[in-house]
């Protein structure tokens, strides 16, 4: 969007600085100029004046100085565009638009209206929540049982969500606005009538955005039950992506500390701030993303990100160093810090203090050292073959980094561990870009279905053994077929070509019929199905056909008895959520959606899976509601099977690729041996 310097002009002439700055910073009069400490860096005498006939601001202390929009851009965090637009708003000034119709200009209107009104409704919601905590003792205990002031929690404005489920009916006058339900408060169900509260007998976290307005919340159950934290859906003006937990709280700390404390829980930036870190911030329940990134160096030129030593907190932090890799750079910093694997953030500085976790952070990782540390990961270094795996696996992450200092020095580095010459790994890399056997594979399609059972068939060639085994007449190559977004390149939605697309029967006797699977264990705990189990159900009669592959039927199980989803274990989900698109992103969102709502019925599933999900996913909708209408456990064997089918093509596919890349890739031979003793416990 391009601003005419024209307007930016006649902005600047109808703003007055000391009005913008004087929201933030306590102004005095100095003669001609106005007084004040400065917000972006501490002191204690007055440097930073503001003219009000030059229209600008100056720090004598840090330096820092500019107009009005560059005041809005520089404290509040604010993109160019959007200081514009607020200063415009306060001035009472339409800002040009680009070449769009009446109707385009009207529908911006509309959605700008709609979202002051959210976060008006948030923010009476918030208020709500707060009085409820101050009668309520037990949660009250909670909070001082974690350390928690009263201020800190004023500060963050906690609240409380009791039991009942009409809680906000005495908030807001009308308990059947859409509004409430556009601002993820209040949940209707269409087919029952019912309507009632999100947030029940939660400790509430309002999220504010920069501008300090409330967009969503957060909730945080005290007692058992699932899901532990329960966050706001995706709405109008929350986007977990972008956002992120105590910004608003934490600027002018992030400014006197000189970095931002990047964690994983919202009660980790409450207890920091309590012990003397407010310049903690936290994700809103997702992994770190790049806009997270570029929002923080917004603010500050130094990020450290604390995560837990356990896997899941490494797993984290490669993604967050994935994600910082395109905007660090001579100028900014990036560490990781990693707790004892017992300990998060909350709990460490609780135990050991103020100064334990200050060294901690001093202790910090910086990003040129995780980088090799990821890149050497798996990898013998005391052999030829680990040392170039390890560059191997270097290329991608510093390729993700801009052209600096910075990334000259990591190449060196990268090539001191790999003992290379430098510039012999920089031709190696280059003449491997250039070949096209080296370019990024786009993953195959998973095959669209199985082959149609011949009529005559017997019965047993449906069991697992039989197919585990080859005996399903699978086409030995099926065509590529275009996957973006379900759609086709002449843009109609996508559907297997007719020659590949078979009956999946699938089998379903009666529950006293059904043969039980051997119990079966993994590494976390007692749940959850393991593809190595030794019991299979015996042989039996279809009894209902559809035309349906088998990841689309497993998908359809778990939307139709989430439940079932707790039966998983990590690995089962890993694999489901990798899949080629389309099945991938669907598991995906089914796995997004249980971290955010826990285990749902499908009549609160659907309106959400319609509103969020591609057109295409809305063809499964009568096939999940037939499924939803039988007991669960109906489908718990089901479910099981479809995944053994799933992980042997899988691994099928995954040997094809390494044997197709056998005389390219030097680590092909270990993973071959690995992936046939993957499938032979399978089979």
């Amino acid at each position: 969007m391009a601003i005419p310097q024209s307007f930016l002009d006649e902005l600047n002439e109808r703003t007055d600085i000391v009005d913008v700055i004087g929201r933030y910073v306590t102004l005095k009069k100095g003669g001609a100029n106005l007084l004040g400490l400065c917000p972006f860096h501490e002191e204690k005498s007055p440097s930073f004046t503001v003219s009000p006939s030059k229209q600008f601001f100056h720090c004598f202390g840090c330096g820092k100085h500019g107009n009005a929009i560059g005041f809005l851009m520089e404290y509040a965090g604010m993109g160019f565009i959007d200081a514009v637009k607020e200063l415009a708003q306060q001035a009472g000034l339409p800002v040009p638009q680009d070449d769009i119709t009446p109707a385009q200009a009207a529908e911006r209107q509309q959605r700008k209206a709609q979202q002051k009104s959210l976060t008006d409704i948030n923010a009476q919601a918030a208020a709500a929540y707060k009085e409820l905590l101050k009668k309520d003792a037990d949660a009250i205990l909670y909070l001082k049982g974690r350390g928690v002031t009263g201020q800190i929690a004023a500060r963050f404005q906690l609240g409380w969500a009791p039991r009942g489920e009409h809680t906000l009916a005495s908030v807001f006058p009308d308990y059947a606005d859409p509004m409430l339900e556009d601002a993820g408060l209040v949940i209707y169900k269409e087919e029952t009538g019912r309507r009632y509260d999100r947030f029940r007998e939660r400790l509430m976290f309002p999220i504010r955005n920069v501008r300090g307005e409330t967009i969503g919340f957060g909730g945080r159950i005290l007692g058992q039950g699932q899901p532990k934290y329960l966050n706001s859906p995706e709405t109008p003006v929350f986007h977990k992506g972008r956002e992120l937990y105590g910004l608003f709280e934490a600027r002018q700390a992030i400014r006197s500390k000189g970095y931002a404390l990047v964690c994983e829980g919202y009660m980790d930036v409450v207890a920091l701030a309590q012990w003397g870190f407010a310049n903690a911030v936290a994700t809103l329940g997702t992994a770190c993303t790049e806009q997270h990134v570029q929002l923080l160096f917004r603010h500050t030129d130094q990020i450290v990100f604390a995560f837990d030593g356990d896997n899941a907190g490494r797993k984290a932090a490669a993604k967050a160093l994935e994600c910082a890799l395109p905007f660090a750079g001579d100028t900014r910093s990036v560490r990781f810090l990693f707790l004892p694997k017992e300990h998060d953030p909350d709990s460490f500085i609780r135990e050991r203090g103020e100064t334990a976790f200050a060294e901690q952070v001093e202790l910090a990782v910086p990003l040129s050292q995780y980088l090799l540390q990821v890149a050497a990961q798996d990898c013998q270094l005391a052999t030829a073959e680990g040392r170039a795996r390890m560059a191997h696996q270097a290329r991608p992450l510093w390729e993700r980094l801009p052209e600096s200092a910075l990334k000259l020095q990591m190449l060196s580095e990268i090539a001191r561990v790999a003992q290379m010459p430098r510039d012999e790994l920089q031709g190696l890399w280059q003449a491997m870009a250039q070949d096209p056997r080296n370019a990024p594979r786009r993953p195959r399609p998973a095959p669209a279905a199985m082959p149609a059972e011949p009529a005559d068939a017997p019965a047993g060639d449906w069991t697992i053994e039989a197919m585990a085994a080859g005996n399903w007449n699978e086409p030995a190559d099926l065509p590529a077929m275009p996957m973006d977004d379900f759609h086709a390149a002449d843009g109609a939605p996508w559907a297997p070509p007719p020659d590949t697309v078979a009956d999946y029967r699938v089998p379903t006797p009666s529950y006293e019929e059904r043969p039980r699977y051997a119990a079966s264990r993994h590494s976390g705990g007692e749940r959850g199905f393991s593809p190595y189990s030794g019991a299979r159900p015996a042989p039996r009669a279809p009894v209902r056909q559809h035309v349906q592959r088998r990841e689309e039927h497993a998908a359809c199980i778990l939307l139709a008895h989430m439940s079932l989803l707790e039966t998983l274990t990590e690995q089962d989900l890993m694999l489901l959520c990798r899949l080629p698109e389309p099945d991938g992103r669907l598991f995906t969102w089914i796995d997004d959606h249980y971290q955010n709502h826990g285990v749902q019925d499908w009549a609160s599933i659907r309106p959400i899976l319609e509103q969020a999900g591609p057109p295409a996913w809305h063809r499964l909708v009568p096939r999940i509601e037939e499924i939803a209408q039988q007991p669960v456990a109906h489908y718990r064997e089901e479910l099981q099977s479809a995944l053994r089918l799933i992980m042997i093509r899988r691994l099928n596919l995954e040997i094809e690729e390494v044997t197709r890349n056998y005389d390219t890739d030097s680590q092909a031979a270990a993973k071959l041996l690995q992936l046939n003793r993957h499938l032979a416990r399978l089979k």
